[in-house]
């Protein structure tokens, strides 16, 4: 039975049996989320908390990608024309929040590309199911950004500084390293995907569910001496002496100089406010995660390399962006305060 949560044809809601199914519909512009999408999901969420018939929420889409993230031209657009869309951004946060918090089983399969906004709706639910043709990164400090919709909360949490790397690469991992870094909770080919919406629908018991289907992961793709570089340089105190440790290692460690080569690449800024973020993220509740995070959403906003990475990567594509400032050493510790500051004008209302 379809039900209607004012999601248009972006978005999709579906009781069968015990399950509330959600399906993003977007698949040409690879569901990237929208404002309207946001907040019909989290109207279908409200509802269905209450509603004794709904035992496991399932979340999933259609096409060839989960969900690349929030649908940033449109960002760009409006901050460009002087509305920066802060409302967008604050619905979404608060959106994360309710995910994190949710009363009952909240089922994401993730079969194809999931990045941004997209790992914002699926990684904070209770079960995060992965399949074979799962891509995930949090890519934004490419773009002059952060790794937002709760990246504070959920980066931090993986063994041996893996999140960390994550965040200040935006490097891409696949299903073996989703399961393996422990962000993926369960593996199913994506064949079974539809079997497996049968079985909890008509179940309403995702443990019962999910062990008909699990099957092994396919092993990762990242090797355990790149691991150990990882845990190693990337879980230092500050980003000038993880950039130290990098340049050192790199002569002898081949994986080490491809991050930092990596690392060159990106906003500067958003690699200094990433790497607060997710050190500070680690001792925070996922709501005080979401007030941090907004505080430099709005200060990134009104800056200039969100708009420059936009530009290059999106509006003259392939372009090389041009940061400002374009160096490490040139962001200094006052400039990276600056994003972290309570707001004048309004903090997020949870």
């Amino acid at each position: 039975m379809k039900v209607d949560f004012g999601g248009g044809d972006e978005i999709a809601f579906e009781r069968v049996g015990r399950a509330g199914v959600v399906t993003l519909t977007r698949p040409k512009a690879l569901n990237a989320l929208t404002h309207t999408m946001v907040k019909a999901l989290a109207a279908a969420l409200t509802a269905w908390a209450d509603e004794s018939d709904v035992a496991v929420v399932v979340v999933k889409a259609e096409g060839r990608a989960f969900c690349a993230g929030g649908d940033i031209l449109d960002v760009y657009r409006r901050g460009k024309a002087g509305e920066h869309p802060v409302a967008f951004f604050a619905d979404e946060y608060r959106l994360n929040i309710q995910i994190e918090s949710y009363p009952k089983p909240y089922i994401s399969l993730i079969d194809g590309i999931v990045m941004g906004g997209g790992v914002g709706i699926s990684f904070h639910g209770s079960h995060r199911v992965i399949s074979e043709n799962a891509l995930f990164a949090m890519p934004e400090v490419g773009i002059g950004f952060f790794p937002d919709v709760g990246g504070s909360h959920l980066l931090p949490k993986l063994p041996g500084s893996f999140g960390r790397y994550l965040a200040l690469t935006g490097d891409r991992i696949r299903a073996g390293d989703i399961m393996t870094s422990g962000m993926g909770t369960h593996f199913v080919p994506s064949a079974s995907f539809p079997l497996l919406v049968e079985e909890l629908a008509s179940s309403g018991n995702p443990r019962a569910a999910l062990a008909k289907f699990t099957t092994e992961a396919p092993a990762p793709e990242i090797d355990d001496g790149a691991l150990h570089t990882i845990a190693k340089l990337f879980s230092v105190d500050g980003f000038k002496e993880l950039i130290a440790g990098l340049e050192r290692a790199a002569a002898r460690d081949q994986f080490a100089q491809k991050a930092l080569d990596t690392i060159a690449k990106r906003s500067p800024t958003s690699l200094h406010v990433t790497f607060r973020q997710i050190r500070d993220g680690d001792m925070l509740s996922m709501p005080e995660c979401m007030q941090m995070e907004y505080r430099i959403l709005n200060r990134m906003l009104q800056g200039h390399d969100f708009y420059e990475g936009i530009r290059a990567a999106l509006i003259d594509k392939g372009s090389t962006p041009e940061w400002k400032p374009s160096e490490i050493d040139a962001v200094s510790d006052a400039d990276v305060d600056a994003y972290f500051k309570p707001l004048d004008d309004g903090e997020l209302r949870l």
